[in-house]
């Protein structure tokens, strides 16, 4: 999920190093379909036209709104979730820099959650009639895409069958784990980041009580597999939580 110290300002440093061009933005392989050639990437990005603020705790999109658009995080982290008949949330999902978000639409056309900012962010908006059209013209481009979603489903997927059937101490495991592996693949450190969501969101999210999470930071950090200050989280030995995790 994104750049791994807090923001001190409306958007942090790193943007600078970021082209506001699909094609020559440093996150392309994270947020758009690899392996396009130069002029298909500049197609792209004459439709990606607008850059798009979300502060923290606005919606970018809200549970039925009339899906349009998708949007790539070029800054910042996201929960997705949604809201049942008795007002109860129920969260689905942390997105962070890279991630496309709106996916879930595209089959009724209308969004089937709720996505908020969990800190100041952006994202590129990606007009969706556009982008069809686009797909439409490239057949590479719209393999790679499929490809992409149905890599997106096989992980969510995954994701909530291995926790259905992991016990608290290894779902909170496997969850900083998903973190580390995510933080490293856009280049941050895999053992020391930042928790943008809270610890009721993560409880919220992996099924357990706040009270489990506050007790299975204490015991992690007494065990001595991580360190804690505040959200700044430090793994210490990945190999034993991945043990841990697997059941050995």
């Amino acid at each position: 999920m994104g750049n791994t110290t807090p923001f001190t300002s409306p958007l942090p440093a790193f943007v600078a190093k970021v082209s506001s061009h699909c094609g020559t933005c440093n996150l392309r392989d994270l947020c758009l379909p690899i392996g396009l050639t130069d002029a298909e990437l500049d197609k792209l990005d004459q439709i990606v036209k607008h850059r798009k603020r979300i502060p923290r705790d606005g919606a970018l999109y809200r549970m039925n709104d009339p899906f349009v658009n998708l949007y790539a995080i070029r800054v910042g982290h996201f929960k997705t979730f949604q809201v049942n008949a008795n007002g109860a949330h129920h969260i689905s999902g942390f997105q962070m820099t890279g991630q496309l978000l709106g996916m879930e639409a595209i089959s009724a056309y209308r969004h089937q959650c709720n996505a908020v900012a969990l800190e100041d962010s952006e994202v590129c908006e990606v007009p969706f009639t556009d982008l069809e059209r686009l797909l439409k013209d490239v057949p590479v481009m719209l393999h790679q895409f499929h490809r992409m979603m149905s890599h997106e489903i096989a992980q969510d997927r995954h994701a909530m069958l291995q926790l259905g059937n992991l016990r608290a101490e290894q779902r909170f495991a496997a969850f900083l784990l998903n973190l580390s592996v995510r933080y490293k693949n856009r280049g941050y450190s895999a053992t020391n980041f930042q928790l943008r969501m809270s610890r009721e969101e993560i409880a919220n999210f992996l099924g357990l009580t706040n009270e489990t999470i506050s007790r299975l930071l204490s015991q992690f950090k007494k065990i001595g597999w991580i360190k804690v200050n505040n959200r700044e989280i430090e793994l210490l030995n990945l190999l034993t939580l991945q043990t841990l995790v697997e059941g050995k």
